[in-house]
């Protein structure tokens, strides 16, 4: 069953990379009490997840934060590693958070998972984005598959 509006975020454990390697992120602990902006991408270094989906949040942060959003967060079904590589190579660091999901347990449980076989991938999260208010989502924007729209930093802005 997938996520919608007014339902609260599913408990989950996601990793971060830190100065000391992996570190877990509770789902509790990152949307409790707080607005968090949240998307997803089919993957990091991906060619529209990393040429048009995450410079839009890059560019847009001070923005979107400026509209009393507590932090932005990327996710993906790849490792902390990858996700940290991802970072420092798009200059996401110190404005948006990247987490992993390792395993796809998240993206599952929110029942926003694709099958990337094809392009030998597996199962992965769908592009979307969601805004969180503690821990209950107020937005829910999901792709059509191939599609980049909706999920995109200006649109989640003007929900704001």
């Amino acid at each position: 069953m997938t996520i919608k509006v007014g339902d609260s975020v599913p408990h989950a454990v996601l990793t971060k990379m830190t100065e000391n390697g992996p570190a877990p992120v509770d789902t509790n602990e990152l949307f409790g009490g707080r607005t968090v902006a949240l998307f997803a991408v089919p993957g990091a270094f991906t060619p529209t997840c990393s040429a048009k989906h995450l410079p839009g949040f890059i560019e847009k942060a001070d923005e979107i934060g400026g509209k009393g959003i507590d932090e932005i967060v990327c996710l993906s079904v790849n490792d902390a590693f990858v996700m940290g590589a991802w970072a420092k190579a798009s200059g996401a660091e110190g404005k948006i958070t990247m987490l992993a999901d390792g395993n796809g347990d998240f993206a599952k449980a929110l029942g926003l998972t694709m099958d990337g076989s094809r392009f030998g991938m597996g199962t992965r999260a769908q592009r979307f984005s969601m805004l969180v208010k503690d821990g209950k989502v107020t937005e829910l924007n999901v792709e059509e598959p191939g599609a980049f729209k909706v999920s995109s930093a200006e649109h989640l802005l003007s929900q704001l």
